[in-house]
């Protein structure tokens, strides 16, 4: 197992990356650094023995994090933005067919499971809905939003209530 990256090699993080707890001061859950944004390896080390983790610099927001290798790309690697990352709700703008067979109407909702970042084809994803998952282009989509995102609000038993 090797490194792709080294000590000092400037690196850009592909994905949001939140407090999984071992972040000191900050809650979990907690955005920590945005996708896009560029740090220097610090330090390359080892999680569970099958793990590379890189600590990076990330200079403009003074935060030192361990990174997968999978979140990093070298800095002179093709960047091309994503609206939505793996893991997060998106809702169908339009109807998805496959063979002329109509798989998801408009309004129905999925998780995303990997992002394709094509310079020519844009960003697509690949979404689970429900038990299908469709390859689907960024244009396609909109985010869910969460009752967790909605200030002074609180979701008891999938009901939402003012405090």
């Amino acid at each position: 197992m090797l490194p792709k990256y080294e000590f000092g090699d400037e690196v850009r993080i592909i994905r949001n990356v939140r407090n999984d707890g071992t972040y000191p001061g900050v809650p979990i859950g907690t955005l920590l650094i945005r996708r896009g944004s560029t740090g220097f390896v610090m330090n390359v080390g080892t999680f569970l023995q099958d793990q590379l983790i890189y600590t990076v610099n990330i200079l403009e927001q003074n935060k030192i994090v361990g990174f997968r290798e999978e979140e990093l790309i070298g800095i002179d690697e093709p960047w091309i933005p994503s609206k939505f990352e793996s893991r997060e709700r998106v809702r169908s703008r339009i109807t998805l067919t496959v063979r002329g067979e109509v798989r998801v109407t408009p309004g129905m909702e999925g998780e995303i499971l990997k992002v394709f970042r094509d310079e020519n084809d844009g960003v697509q994803y690949h979404v689970i809905f429900h038990d299908q998952v469709l390859q689907v282009p960024e244009a396609s989509l909109e985010a869910v939003h969460v009752y967790e995102d909605v200030p002074n609000t609180t979701s008891v038993r999938g009901e939402l209530v003012e405090p």
